[in-house]
């Protein structure tokens, strides 16, 4: 089991909800990275959604584009992010990571590495969860099953569009927690209509 459950449930156990903000790593530079971890922690971060940097971010809005391409030009890839995680556990054994990204970092760590690296490594440098963006629930159930077996989650995204036979197939595939995008459109666009919100909730 991952950090991820452990904390949900004493947050519930508390009557809190967990505060889940997402860094880039890598931005503004390599080096304030692991400040900025320590920092969210102690301002009250329950768990941390570490970004991978991707020249091609589709799902993310100009200000996540823009801090990856940052990230980019300093040189951060996979390998780096992992060194990021293995430093934070050093000194923060408690507080679940969860990298966020795009499969096209995973896949090419292990084209450098071997197959199935990535789930080893991101295990050995203390992850908890991964949120891969384009992996769909029908073609996750070896990586699912890969990440379980190293004790980390498999965190799906769901959107105001999701059918209820989506939402099925991401409750029988996930771990951890679902993200819900909670607005149509990349991130950071348009307005958030917290009555909508409200209303899927109980459907998720």
């Amino acid at each position: 089991m991952s950090r991820i459950a452990p904390t949900l449930t004493h947050l519930q156990q508390q009557g809190r909800k967990a505060l889940i903000p997402y860094l880039m790593a890598g931005y503004p530079d390599p080096a304030h990275t692991l400040p900025l971890m320590h920092a969210l922690v102690q301002g009250g971060a329950d768990i941390i959604e570490l970004g991978v940097p991707f020249s091609d971010p589709m799902a993310d809005g100009p200000v996540i584009q823009k801090a990856g391409e940052a990230a980019l030009r300093h040189g951060v890839g996979m390998g780096e992010v992992l060194a990021m995680v293995r430093e934070f556990r050093a000194t923060d054994t408690a507080t679940p990571i969860v990298l966020m990204g795009y499969a096209n970092p995973v896949e090419n760590y292990n084209l450098k590495h071997g197959a199935n690296r990535f789930v080893e490594d991101a295990a050995a440098a203390g992850v908890d969860g991964v949120l891969i963006v384009d992996y769909p629930p029908e073609e996750c159930v070896a990586f699912a099953a890969a990440l379980r077996a190293h004790q980390m989650d498999l965190i799906f995204l769901l959107a105001p569009t999701s059918t209820d036979k989506r939402m099925q197939q991401v409750a029988d595939m996930a771990s951890g927690y679902v993200y819900y995008v909670s607005l149509k459109g990349v991130t950071g666009s348009g307005a958030l209509d917290t009555d909508e919100v409200e209303a899927m909730l109980p459907r998720i």
